[in-house]
């Protein structure tokens, strides 16, 4: 082999030989910008992408605060009427009580029955203070009083040419009510126009 065939090694430290290139780079193809519609176009997307986000937004948003208005007031509805079964029950012991203070004692009558009518008095006192302390209160209307279905309750109906018809004669029970809740309706005797004024009447048209 001669000396022109051997390859030559290169010297300590030298740097690779580096291949030749033939030919040029390969240059990459050029997007051209959009055109002034097609920007308009994305413009337009972009104001409908935002006026749909707004508007889910602001629903969310509507109906959060309608969460939050509706369990303020069912924990609001919920403090006040808590006591609604207890005091239901005191009504019927406070009927008792008003009945036993509304018994009339003779003047002779023994100590011990005055002082027990003294201590029923304080008692029912004392009871109607802690009803007007959690808003319990009455519903007595007064004869006369047209009738309001959604507070009193008609147990009959009588002849009366002193009151109107459907207005009430007289209060059988007292009603109640906690704050402008109804706890128990006010039975009640409601009037009605006599015979002989319908006969009157019907005969006037007649």
């Amino acid at each position: 082999m001669t000396g022109t065939e051997q390859n030559k090694e290169p010297a300590p430290g030298a740097a690779p030989e580096q291949p030749s290139q033939s030919g040029k780079a390969e240059q990459q193809p050029v997007t051209p910008p959009p055109s002034a519609d097609e920007l308009q176009i994305q413009v337009e997307e972009a104001r409908m992408e935002l006026a749909e986000f707004r508007d889910k937004y602001l629903r969310a948003a509507a109906d959060l605060e309608n969460t939050r208005r509706r369990a303020e007031n069912e924990l609001a509805n919920a403090r006040r009427f808590a006591i609604d079964g207890f005091a239901s029950e005191l009504l019927a012991v406070r009927d008792s009580l008003a009945l036993a203070c509304s018994v009339e004692i003779g003047a002779d009558a023994d100590e011990s029955v005055v002082k027990m009518r003294e201590g029923l008095e304080l008692t029912l006192k004392q009871l109607d203070s802690a009803f007007a302390k959690f808003g319990i209160q009455e519903v007595c209307p007064q004869q006369g009083e047209r009738l309001d279905p959604e507070r009193h309750q008609a147990m009959t109906i009588q002849e009366s040419s002193e009151v109107a018809a459907n207005h009430i004669l007289t209060v059988v029970q007292t009603g109640y009510l906690i704050h402008d809740r109804l706890l128990r309706p006010a039975m009640v005797i409601v009037a009605k126009q006599p015979a002989s004024a319908d006969a009157e009447t019907t005969a006037s048209e007649a």
